[in-house]
């Protein structure tokens, strides 16, 4: 069994870090009766990472520009960005798309000296999985797709509806928060604390201890907010805690990834080849950024999809999006997981992602979390089940647990 976290998170580390919290024990067939391959694709964690010395996002940079000098300061950055990337990394920079790492998962099942693999995926890797079974038809036997995406809309339409999943993930945060022993926001108005901070930090910037990272505006904080809405059980206490920390001034809990294995750099590089570019003016993203702002007042739309089309604006080199949509012929039907309430996808993604796939099924999960398997009885037992049989829950299964 194949397992691939992609877009800037190291498979690798995702395994340990299972590892660590009991994955081997709980897993059941899964580590009983499969070999586990974890797999670092082409310019992510231990695969040749690519490196660059320019900051992503340095101070005076905004991905919400309020003016056209702001804008034209933004695509500038990224120029500058990119350039450095090409330098330091070659053309690498140019080839870490969907397609070309799916071919490197093919080189992987030949050196493995296997028929067929079985596939594990998670976010970004359901839509590498998805691009491996359209190129290489017959070479999976399984494909497991937890938090599917969906990139068979516009990706306008993508940003919108990661908004409205992120908006309602932190509303629900909110009130769990306000009335939860586990956080440290107990009894207050979690929400109104929350914009009262990143207003705040908009004016002036919020420090990090240790003069290790540039204080923080109210843009970064709701720009790492999302990744602290994806497991409800852990990340939800570690967010109210760094509202906490930040509010007495110290920023540095906000500069920290929950999940640990992210670069931010290999999370944009490939969304700039794998997304087309449908805003190229300060006008067409002031829309765009009004309407975000309209459905999401407490996050403002600082959403993973918006920071890719913000960061790639300028990018030199040309984006080669999948064509999606289409039914998959030689894909095994494939057992999609998603959230009912999840902040990176919503949960009509995994209809989407299963439409592409013949005979796939959704197993939805009541609940706000991005691992499942991980974390509910309920979805190791059907993920199991499939694996070993190759059969599949009953369309329309909800996990309770």
């Amino acid at each position: 069994m194949l397992l691939n976290d992609g877009a800037g998170g190291s498979s690798i580390e995702q395994l340990r870090l299972a590892t660590r919290n009991g994955f081997p024990d709980i897993a059941g067939a899964m580590t009983q009766r499969f070999d586990i391959v974890a797999v670092d694709p082409r310019g992510v964690g231990h695969s040749t990472p690519i490196r660059c010395s320019e900051p992503l996002k340095p101070a005076g940079v905004s991905y919400f520009p309020k003016n056209r000098a702001a804008f034209d300061k933004l695509v500038a950055h990224n120029r500058t960005f990119a350039k450095d990337c090409l330098r330091r990394n070659g053309p690498l920079v140019a080839h870490v798309d969907l397609t070309s790492t799916a071919r490197d998962i093919e080189a992987v099942r030949t050196g493995l000296g296997v028929r067929r693999l079985n596939w594990y995926g998670i976010h970004y890797s359901t839509l590498l999985g998805r691009t491996y079974a359209a190129l290489f038809p017959g070479r999976l036997r399984t494909m497991t797709l937890g938090t599917a995406l969906d990139d068979t809309t516009s990706p306008l339409t993508r940003i919108v509806k990661e908004t409205t999943s992120a908006e309602e993930a932190f509303n629900r945060f909110a009130a769990w928060c306000a009335n939860s022993a586990q956080c440290a926001l107990k009894g207050h108005d979690v929400a109104a604390e929350y914009d009262a901070l990143v207003a705040r930090a908009d004016r002036t910037p919020v420090p990090v201890a240790g003069g290790t990272h540039r204080p923080l505006t109210g843009e970064d904080i709701r720009g790492a907010t999302q990744d602290y809405l994806n497991i409800a059980s852990v990340t939800w206490p570690a967010l109210a805690k760094a509202i906490v920390k930040a509010q007495a001034g110290d920023a540095t809990d906000v500069t920290v990834d929950p999940d640990g294995t992210l670069d931010p750099v290999q999370v944009l590089v490939p969304a700039c080849l794998d997304n087309a570019r449908p805003v190229s003016t300060f006008e067409e993203a002031d829309r765009l950024h009004k309407s975000l702002a309209a459905r999401a007042p407490h996050l403002g739309g600082a959403v993973r999809s918006q920071a890719a089309l913000a960061g790639c604006l300028g990018w030199p080199v040309p984006a080669k999006p999948v064509r999606a949509g289409r039914p998959i012929s030689g894909a095994p039907p494939a057992l999609v997981i998603q959230s009912m309430h999840q902040a990176l996808a919503p949960h009509a993604a995994g209809s989407a992602m299963a439409a592409q796939l013949p005979g796939s099924v959704v197993l939805s999960r009541e609940g706000d979390d991005y691992s499942m398997f991980l974390l509910s009885p309920c979805v190791r037992a059907a993920t199991n089940r499939y694996l070993t049989d190759r059969v599949l829950p009953a369309q329309g299964t909800t996990c309770t647990n």
